[in-house]
């Protein structure tokens, strides 16, 4: 008699609580009846969902890109705001660039001394080459005078074969000063190829088209090096995270098919594929529920949506919405009726008008 009271008080409150969800829903709502039957399916756990299937709550996300410098200065220019769309290789952001094009001047001017110091090096080089030259042939010359005895000295021949050697060693140093002199031009070239490396760095490009979520820096401001001046969302590549129990996850092969239906538009279903299931199971963070108890370890499971699909819909992509992610376990079973794939017209006024703005992470 005592648990059958327990039973009725329960049933009571959960229908007391179901009735106020209900009419708060409705208020909030405006009456869309077909978002609270969504809404009430998922709260009791998807009790419609046949076997050979799995679900898990999550919300849409997408790859974030950072735009960082790569050198300290002065942010000059910012030439995009929150929201828009741009492109690979567009140009975002400016840094000055005074000091850089100063230095390459500098390298510049040091480049012209150097190719100046190399030609002085050959002109020195011609010359040691003549005396050497000389000195070669004044050797030749007393050493037959000295062999028939026509009154030379051997203190002369002496002097001059010392007199080949000093050459042939001023020979060799001023090839020396021509090795150094075209050094110090490769040298030159090389810092000034630096230094408009920098200055092509400080001007920063976008890697990859997207949305800016945030504009992390304005005009004026010093940047250290790797400091951050835009986050961009890549709307090719967006997904939902959904933590799903052992049973399921082993379940799960990659590039399993799915559906997205997302809270705020429950008449729609997005088609969609598994992209990845970790390796190793985690206790499943607070703000994730599912069917089991929430202390219990699950494996976290990325379902992808189609690049192709994302390039038709871009316009209506919000990252931080929540929605619920079906993932089909046995492909030999048939997708319910309620999931099977249905999407509004691209860039179409039947999308709800109570969609959140765009980026509302």
């Amino acid at each position: 008699m005592i648990r059958r009271r327990r039973w009725l008080l329960a049933a009571a409150i959960l229908v007391a609580v179901l009735i106020v969800a209900t009419a708060g829903w409705m208020f909030v709502g405006g009456g869309n009846l077909q978002t609270l039957a969504g809404a009430v399916q998922r709260l009791l756990g998807d009790v419609a969902l046949p076997e050979g299937f799995a679900v898990g709550n999550g919300r849409i996300e997408a790859t974030e890109v950072d735009v960082a410098t790569k050198l300290a200065g002065r942010l000059t220019e910012v030439r995009v705001q929150e929201g828009d769309r741009v492109e690979k290789g567009q140009v975002v952001a400016v840094l000055d660039t005074d000091a850089l094009e100063a230095q390459r001047r500098q390298g510049r001017a040091e480049l012209r001394h150097a190719e100046q110091e190399r030609q002085h090096a050959l002109a020195v080089v011609d010359q040691r080459e003549s005396e050497l030259d000389f000195a070669r042939r004044d050797l030749d010359r007393l050493q037959r005078l000295s062999r028939t005895d026509q009154f030379v000295s051997e203190e002369q021949v002496d002097q001059a074969r010392t007199g080949v050697r000093s050459a042939e060693a001023a020979l060799r140093a001023s090839r020396v000063q021509v090795v150094a002199a075209e050094a110090a031009i490769e040298a030159s070239q090389a810092s000034i190829e630096r230094v408009e490396v920098d200055i092509a760095d400080s001007t920063l490009a976008a890697p990859r088209g997207g949305r800016v979520l945030y504009r992390l820096a304005e005009p004026g401001e010093v940047l250290g090096v790797g400091g951050k001046v835009l986050t961009l969302l890549d709307l090719a590549d967006v997904y939902m995270v959904i933590f799903l129990p052992t049973p399921a996850a082993g379940r799960v092969p990659l590039g399993a098919p799915a559906r997205i239906v997302l809270d705020a538009a429950p008449e729609y279903v997005v088609p969609a594929e598994v992209s990845f299931v970790a390796p190793r199971a985690q206790f499943t963070p607070k703000q994730v529920e599912t069917q089991s108890v929430r202390e219990s370890l699950a494996f976290r499971v990325k379902v992808r949506i189609a690049p192709e699909l994302l390039a038709r819909y871009e316009t209506l992509v919000k990252t931080g919405l929540p929605g619920v992610a079906y993932v089909q376990l046995r492909p030999d079973l048939p997708w319910p009726d309620h999931l099977e794939p249905r999407l509004p017209p691209p860039r179409s006024s039947l999308w709800p008008s109570t969609l959140p703005a765009p980026l509302s992470d």
